[in-house]
């Protein structure tokens, strides 16, 4: 039998999916669910990024799932560049029982999963942040006690985070709004595909022009960072493209009264979201941040465990 990866939101079916959020709320109000789950199992994160909230909360939840992990930085998983991926998928997984990897590429991820014959889960590639959306979607689920029907709108870059939170809207039933500059709307297969999906689950995906329109009527206002790892030389264009797409308080003004505002972090205060908003009352910034942690211990029981299927 071959190794269930999760290297993106759309490898988890709808039904999958909806477990895992509840059973992420299972995880979140009893610390000790599952205590022993992973016991005996070391994971590597092998990572080509530095990270805070990755690799601190796959830490964590492994521990406290009994299990240990190993961490290999950019100076050990030196992918493509020391040795190929595939001869490095194949010598971890004789090592450890799962592999956390945090990549360049997304092809790279792809391309390690195939050859890998334990689990592979996807802490960030550039085109999917996979996890980083069962801890938002979690966190919208846990506020308003659903998600279909709510109006979450993104307003920024279309990056990876936007994709996958785009993908888990899709089979959920809720409505995403995206407001991008024109040159930074989100990849081109990836929104059609979620937009396909949206169809058949009764969800709604649009993109709009203009913040405002985004912000009107919103339960819930996200934004991410203009600049990402990699960007650095785009910045001062990226800047100047971005500058009227601001989360700040005139957009929290047109959302509806208990809009929640969320940021997945890093943030650059003053940039895409203003300091007011950020510590504002709406902000559950960093309870989404906390949610990573049961989100992914959800995810762990589930793929290595078995628990959280319907």
């Amino acid at each position: 039998m071959s190794a269930r990866h999760f290297l993106r939101v759309t490898d988890l079916t709808a039904p999958e999916l909806a477990g895992c959020l509840r059973l992420a709320g299972r995880c979140k109000r009893d610390p000790r669910f599952g205590q022993r789950a992973l016991a005996g199992k070391v994971l590597a994160l092998v990572f080509q990024k530095p990270s805070v909230r990755t690799r601190v909360s796959f830490e964590v939840a492994v521990r406290q799932l009994g299990g240990s992990t190993m961490y290999l930085g950019p100076d050990d998983a030196q992918l493509d560049t020391r040795e190929p991926i595939k001869d490095v998928a194949r010598t971890l997984s004789r090592y450890v029982d799962g592999i956390i990897a945090r990549t360049f590429t997304h092809q790279q991820l792809e391309e390690l999963a195939q050859y890998a014959s334990v689990p592979v889960i996807n802490g960030l590639s550039e085109l999917h942040h996979p996890c980083q959306a069962l801890a938002d979607l979690f966190t919208i689920q846990a506020r308003f006690e659903r998600l279909t029907g709510l109006v979450i709108s993104y307003i920024g870059d279309g990056n990876n985070v936007l994709h996958s939170l785009a993908e888990g809207v899709s089979i959920l039933g809720a409505t995403l709004r995206v407001s991008t500059p024109p040159g930074y709307r989100p990849d081109r297969d990836i929104w059609q595909h979620s937009v396909r999906q949206a169809a058949r689950h009764g969800a709604w995906l649009e993109w709009v022009a203009k913040p405002a329109e985004a912000a009107r009527g919103a339960d819930v206002l996200y934004t991410d960072v203009w600049t990402s790892m990699g960007q650095e030389a785009e910045r001062r264009a990226r800047q100047q493209a971005f500058k009227d797409f601001q989360l700040n308080g005139s957009l929290v003004k047109l959302a509806r009264p208990r809009c929640l505002v969320m940021h997945c972090l890093p943030a650059h205060r003053g940039e895409e979201i203003t300091d007011e908003v950020m510590e504002g009352k709406q902000s559950v910034v960093f309870e989404q941040a906390e949610n990573r942690l049961h989100a992914q211990k959800a995810l762990l029981l589930k793929l290595f465990a078995g628990k959280g299927s319907s």
